[in-house]
C-alpha cells in the first residue's frame, strides 16, 4: 500500500496557531520532510513530537523529491513542513507535489497559516481580487526582474510580494519607479507580539525607510491599478491616432464599417454620431 504526502501548515510566528490536525499528523506519519531541520526541531520539541526528520529544501528539491517518492511508493507516509507557513507557497514543496501527482501518490493539504493571506486581510486594500508574486527575481537577474515589474504595472488586482529586510529599500524604489505612487501596506512580524501593519504610500515608505533601517521579514500588499485608470489610459492612447487611422485599425481586422464606428466611439468615449460627422468632414 502506498504512502501519502501531507502538506502541513506551521505557524508563521505565534505557536498557538498550530492546528490540532497538524499536530496529530506530525505525530502519526513515518517521516517529516523539513525545509530546515535545525529550525523545525525547535517546533517539534515545543509540541513534544519525536517523528524522524529529513531535510527537503531549495538546494536538494529535485534529488530529494525522487528519494521521497520512492519512500512513499514503498508505503511511507510523509509530512512536509516549511520554516513557517503553508508548504508549496513560494516554496520548493511545489516540486514534490508535482512529482507525487506524476507518480500517482495521494497528496492532501492541512490548511493553516499563510503570511500572504494574513497580510492581505490586514492591509485595508481590496481583497476580492489579488495576485501573489512571492519574492521578485534577484537583483542580479535584472532582465527577469524588470520584466516582472513591467507586468505588474497594469495589474488591476491587489498585489502581494515577500521581501527580506536587506532588499526592502531597493524593492520599494523599483516599485515606485515602475508603478508610480500607489497605496501599500507594509506588514512585518505577523502574528507575533510586535506585529506591525503600516498602511502608507510607496513615496512615504521610501522616505520612512530612508531614515529607519528595515528589520524582520516583510510582506508588501500593493494597490492595483484601478479599472477606471486603465480605461482612461487606453482612451488617451487611442486619441493619439486620427479617427481615420482608428477606423482603419478595426476595418483591417475585418470589422464592418458601422460596427467599426461603434468601437471607435466607445474607445474614445464619444457618441457614434460624432465619429460619423468627423469622417464626413474629412472626406
Amino acid at each position: 500500500m502506498q504512502g501519502k504526502l501531507y502538506l502541513c501548515a506551521t505557524p508563521i510566528g505565534n505557536l498557538d496557531d498550530m492546528t490540532f490536525r497538524v499536530l496529530e499528523t506530525l505525530r502519526s506519519v513515518d517521516l517529516i520532510a523539513a525545509e530546515d531541520t535545525r529550525n523545525s526541531i525547535k517546533l517539534l520539541n515545543h509540541f513534544d513530537i519525536h517523528t524522524e526528520m529529513t531535510s527537503y529544501h531549495e538546494y536538494n528539491k529535485y534529488d530529494k523529491a525522487k528519494w521521497l517518492i520512492e519512500k512513499m511508493l514503498e508505503g511511507t507516509n510523509v509530512a512536509l513542513i516549511t520554516d513557517a507557513g503553508t508548504p508549496a507557497i513560494s516554496d520548493p514543496g511545489e516540486v514534490l507535489v508535482a512529482e507525487c501527482h506524476k507518480s500517482g501518490i495521494t497528496v492532501t493539504s492541512l490548511p493553516g497559516p499563510a503570511a500572504c493571506i494574513t497580510a492581505l486581510t490586514l492591509s485595508g486594500l481590496p481583497t476580492r481580487r489579488f495576485c501573489f508574486e512571492g519574492f521578485l527575481p534577484s537583483l542580479e537577474d535584472k532582465k527577469d526582474r524588470k520584466r516582472i515589474l513591467e507586468d505588474l504595472k497594469d495589474e488591476s488586482r491587489t498585489m502581494i510580494i515577500y521581501e527580506a529586510p536587506h532588499h526592502l529599500k531597493q524593492v520599494l524604489n523599483d516599485l515606485y519607479e515602475t508603478l508610480g505612487n500607489r497605496r501599500i501596506s507594509i506588514c512585518r512580524e505577523l502574528t507575533k507580539k510586535f506585529e506591525e501593519v503600516n498602511p502608507t504610500t510607496l513615496e512615504d515608505a521610501i522616505s520612512f525607510y530612508g531614515e529607519n533601517e528595515p528589520r524582520g521579514e516583510y510582506v508588501l500588499v500593493i494597490e492595483g491599478k484601478s479599472l477606471k485608470e486603465q480605461d482612461e489610459e487606453k482612451r488617451l492612447s487611442w486619441q493619439e491616432m486620427s479617427i481615420e487611422e482608428h477606423m482603419k485599425f478595426y476595418e483591417d481586422a475585418g470589422v464592418p464599417h458601422k460596427d467599426a464606428m461603434k468601437k471607435v466611439a466607445a474607445d474614445r468615449g464619444v457618441g457614434k454620431r460624432e465619429i460619423y460627422k468627423a469622417l464626413l468632414e474629412n472626406d
